[in-house]
């Protein structure tokens, strides 16, 4: 988590998202001897690739579009205009596509609607430092890296909808849970 914070780079940033994706599996197969820590792992490490594989092709996009991987100058190139086009009746560019694939990243870490069936599952490791570890490392990696592109989000007013639109209905769906 310290290396996913300390980056000042999308390179560093994604060796420590991978590191804390990492210590989450291996915390998980613990008792590698249960078959449920097995399954429970294994559906862990495969739902956090598809967020990791968004995560990876929208650095993959920063870096066509923007020649680097570096925050301080990915931010201050992100004002310039870029071709649009429309798709199901929203305006897209490329910093719209980006987003949205960084956002998918961040779905996969966090537990979000559509990749969070790994979370229940989780709690086949030891259960008070799994707890610790997935709040502390593995849902707060997702906010942060949210939190540390907000200058590029802010050219994306597509994918401020798309992330209020997740964000409420993972909540529903985690209030409605908690009811039944």
């Amino acid at each position: 988590m310290l290396m996913l914070v300390t980056g000042d780079n999308f390179l560093q940033l994604f060796m420590g998202w991978e590191g804390v994706g990492l210590a989450s599996y291996l915390l998980i197969h613990f008792w590698f001897t249960r078959l449920q820590a097995d399954k429970a792992a294994i559906k862990a490490m495969l739902v956090n690739r598809v967020g990791d594989f968004g995560l990876a092709l929208g650095i993959f996009g920063c870096f066509t579009l923007f020649q680097t991987v570096d925050f301080s100058t990915i931010f201050a190139c992100a004002s310039a205009p870029r071709n649009e086009w429309i798709f199901c009746n929203m305006r897209l560019n490329a910093i719209t596509l980006i987003c949205i694939l960084l956002f998918i990243g961040a779905v996969g870490k966090s537990a979000q609607i559509g990749l969070h069936t790994w979370l229940p599952d989780a709690m086949e490791g030891p259960t008070l430092v799994s707890a610790l570890i997935h709040a502390a490392t593995m849902v707060t990696a997702g906010v942060f890296m949210i939190a540390k592109c907000s200058p590029l989000f802010e050219y994306s007013p597509t994918t401020f909808i798309v992330i209020t639109f997740a964000g409420a209905m993972t909540s529903f769906l985690a209030a409605t849970t908690g009811i039944l």
